[in-house]
Formats: structure tokens, C-alpha cells, sequence
């Protein structure tokens, strides 16, 4: 799938789980739930914030179940949000496999490159 493809599947997932009252186009993976508290998000706020994303690095296939890719959003209060994305187009759902906040110990200011 290319990238321009992955990036609308993602928005497109994000916003029809917001309208959706059973929420299942997206999965949410144990160690995301754990980020989410460990940071004091929540899936709604991450959702909003996948509506909108830019994939910022794409993962080979290879060796992975699914393909997956790292994605920033932004959450209401403008701070940036990093999310890893599995896409499952067989099911039409996509995996939040993690979520974090990004620091700008290991990110540039842009927050869309890693520092060396």
C-alpha cells in the first residue's frame, strides 16, 4: 500500500470510529492502553488527533504481521502525539500498537525526525 494510500486509511478508520458507538475499526493493542494512562491520554484524544495525521516513517513488511507505520497527529491542546499504526485492510480496522508523546530528547523540533 503506498503511503498517500496508508495516511487516508488511517484518517478515514479514525473518523468513522468517532461516529461509530461500538468503535471497532480501531484496535488498540495492551501496550498502547498502558501508554494512554502512562501519559494520561485517552482513545478519544488520539483518535481525534489520527483524523488528521502525517505518516512520518513507513516499516518494511517484512517480519510483521501487518504493515505498519509511525504517524504524528496533535492533540486539541496542539502538543504533538506519535502513533504506531498497523493496517489491516482485510478487516478495515487499523491497530494503535503504540502511543506516545514525543520529547525533543530524541526528536527534533519539527517532530518529524529523529535525532542522530
Amino acid at each position: 500500500m503506498r503511503l498517500a494510500k496508508k495516511q487516508a486509511f488511517i484518517r478515514r478508520k479514525a473518523k468513522e470510529n468517532l461516529t461509530d458507538p461500538e468503535g471497532k475499526c480501531i484496535l488498540w493493542s495492551r501496550h498502547a492502553i498502558v501508554e494512554l494512562v502512562a501519559d494520561n491520554l485517552t482513545r478519544r484524544s488520539v483518535e481525534q488527533a489520527l483524523c488528521n495525521v502525517e505518516i512520518i516513517e513507513d516499516y518494511p513488511v517484512k517480519n510483521r504481521p501487518l504493515p505498519d507505520c509511525l504517524a504524528l497527529g496533535w492533540l486539541e491542546d496542539q502538543q504533538p502525539i506519535h502513533v504506531v499504526v498497523a493496517i489491516d485492510e482485510d478487516k478495515d480496522r487499523i491497530l494503535v500498537v503504540t502511543v506516545y508523546l514525543p520529547s525533543l530528547e530524541e526528536w527534533q523540533d519539527d517532530w518529524r525526525t529523529r535525532r542522530k
